[in-house]
């Protein structure tokens, strides 16, 4: 994809060659993450509550098949589990998309018992004003993040989406865990299986996508998840980028909605970290009537480009806001943050 140095602000964002439907949606990642520890139920509702259009749990699954809101399917980096004397003899090492992990694995576990974990910050360092929250805060079951959504919805008089995330589904059908099965069970039962739902499944496995919607019938809207390096686990050989070329595209518009690529992959950075033009996805992908769902939007400096970062301290917030903005005026149709508050302010400065 051509990479150019041209500058953004140029784009009228509202113009449909550059957008596909309404306003973009502001996507609460693992909730108001940058405010609460992940994934639980207090960060999804804070989300929900600063303005998110949609929550974005990442879902394992348990030793008894309940899916739970993890990013990891190890625990150590964010629970309380190493301090569990009664579950040292979970601690052991897996084998996972290739990578070698040593811990304690949620599939390992009933709900029951994750349920006697407390959450913790996983960025500890950077969002010291997290941890406060540590041992007060559970774990989320997707059935507990479907009941709090709909309660949401009623008392903030709007629809507010999800956009839950399957991770690993390849290695947890290895060992006899199905995600896709529970999930689409679970949107049905919440009345959230069909074409205009306020859903966006994700996954970064093609195969996963497909049967959802080919075996499983999944009617709600879905996306694929891509990164700037490496390739599917589930399609050994096959690089994120091919599928991200126009033939690619269009294969794809087949069995998914969008595409969900990394930030670098829409708006690259220079060799020393700061921002570059956009690449030609963000058309690519509307040309073949795809919506484009970017992550993740940080504000600590740690994760922001160079030109953007307030001072030398990582945990400072740099300018997120014209980050946004930047990646808003290049098209995307959804701001994936940690800060839906900034996520929001950035939208209603570009669409007034």
């Amino acid at each position: 994809m051509a990479i150019t140095d041209q500058p953004t602000a140029t784009l009228d964002p509202r113009r449909a060659a550059y957008r596909l439907g309404a306003e973009p949606l502001v996507v609460g990642h693992r909730g108001a993450s940058g405010y609460r520890p992940e994934h639980t139920l207090a960060s999804y509702e804070l989300a929900a509550r600063m303005g998110a259009d949609s929550l974005e749990p990442d879902l394992v699954a348990t030793r008894d098949h309940v899916l739970v809101c993890r990013h990891d399917a190890e625990l150590s980096r964010s629970t309380d589990v190493a301090d569990h004397p009664e579950f040292a003899d979970r601690h052991t090492t897996r084998e996972i998309d290739g990578e070698t992990q040593t811990g304690w694995f949620v599939c390992d576990f009933t709900v029951a018992e994750l349920k006697s974990l407390w959450a913790r910050e996983r960025f500890a360092t950077l969002r010291q004003s997290n941890t406060i929250y540590e041992g007060r805060l559970r774990i989320a079951t997707f059935e507990e993040l479907l009941r709090l959504r709909a309660r949401l919805s009623r008392e903030l008089g709007r629809v507010i989406g999800l956009s839950p995330e399957l991770k690993h589904t390849t290695w947890h059908r290895s060992i006899g865990l199905d995600l896709e099965r529970p999930l689409v069970t679970g949107l049905r039962s919440a009345g959230l299986d069909r074409p205009s739902a306020p859903v966006f499944v994700q996954a970064f496995e093609p195969t996963s996508l497909m049967r959802l919607r080919q075996e499983l019938g999944l009617q709600a809207p879905s996306i694929l998840l891509t990164e700037a390096e490496g390739g599917p686990v589930d399609l050994p050989g096959r690089c994120y980028d091919e599928l991200l070329q126009p033939a690619g595209l269009q294969r794809l518009r087949k069995w998914a909605t969008g595409v969900g690529p990394s930030k670098d992959q829409v708006i690259p950075r220079r060799a020393d970290g700061s921002l570059r033009g956009p690449t030609g996805l963000v058309r690519s992908a509307h040309d073949a009537g795809l919506r484009v769902h970017t992550w993740t939007f940080r504000a600590e400096n740690a994760f922001l480009p160079t030109d953007l970062r307030s001072t030398a301290s990582d945990a400072d917030f740099g300018d997120v806001l014209a980050e946004m903005t930047t990646f808003l005026h290049a098209g995307v149709d959804a701001l994936i943050t940690d800060h839906v508050d900034l996520g929001t302010l950035a939208r209603s400065e570009v669409f007034v």
